[in-house]
């Protein structure tokens, strides 16, 4: 009797030790994941930094490159969403963030519609309009940005007579979002981090 039980105990204590290992092997398998994806994550920004450029315009050879920013440089960004965005390095790297959120048309309407407002011309005024509208507003439309339809049909009919303040509602309201959402998400992000870590400074031990 004494040796049956203690065969049962013997038993459960084995399934025991090998549901831990699972569990251990799966905690490392999460962690290997999670390194690997973070490390996809670096590579496409370094990417899209090294390649970014306003959209529409053609890149110009070396000149185009992002310098990269000192950290109280990149600490700057966190006080402001506006100080992020005027930074070129700051806005590619927000950038390149929304779009490992898959959420990037909201940063691209807005850059567009900045755009827009500069323009002078009102045939060209016109035409910019109709594009905003089919990349971004339209239903179904291959960046389509999340506002409400009363917006999307005051749009639509304004753009029949296209003034700079055709998309104001929608660009102000994308920017709300962008700022309250993905924003501070940024700026809790690994890369952020890493930019506003101040270089630690080593001295050698001098010879005695």
């Amino acid at each position: 009797m004494q040796s049956a039980m203690f065969l049962a105990v013997q038993h459960d204590c084995g399934l025991m030790d090998k549901n831990a290992g699972n569990g251990s092997k799966s905690e490392e398998k999460r962690e290997k994941m999670k390194r690997t994806l973070l490390k996809d994550w670096k590579t496409r920004l370094s990417y899209f930094l090294q390649n970014s450029s306003t959209p529409g315009k053609p890149k110009k050879s070396k000149q185009q490159t992002l310098v990269k920013p000192s950290p109280e440089e990149a600490q700057l960004w966190s006080e402001a969403f506006d100080e992020l965005l005027a930074s070129k390095y700051g806005l590619a790297a927000f950038r390149a963030f929304l779009k490992s959120e898959f959420c990037e048309e909201n940063i691209e309407f807005w850059l567009a519609c900045e755009d827009f407002k500069k323009t002078k011309s009102p045939q060209k005024l016109s035409s910019k309009a109709r594009k905003i509208y089919t990349d971004f507003i339209e239903k179904e439309a291959p960046k389509e940005i999340n506002i409400d339809f009363q917006t999307k049909t005051l749009i639509a009919q304004s753009i029949q007579e296209a003034t700079s303040g055709c998309f104001t509602t929608a660009q102000k309201r994308v920017y709300s979002l962008m700022e309250n959402n993905s924003y501070p998400r940024f700026l809790e992000s690994e890369f952020y981090q890493d930019l506003c870590k101040k270089p630690q400074i080593t001295t050698e031990p001098h010879a005695t």
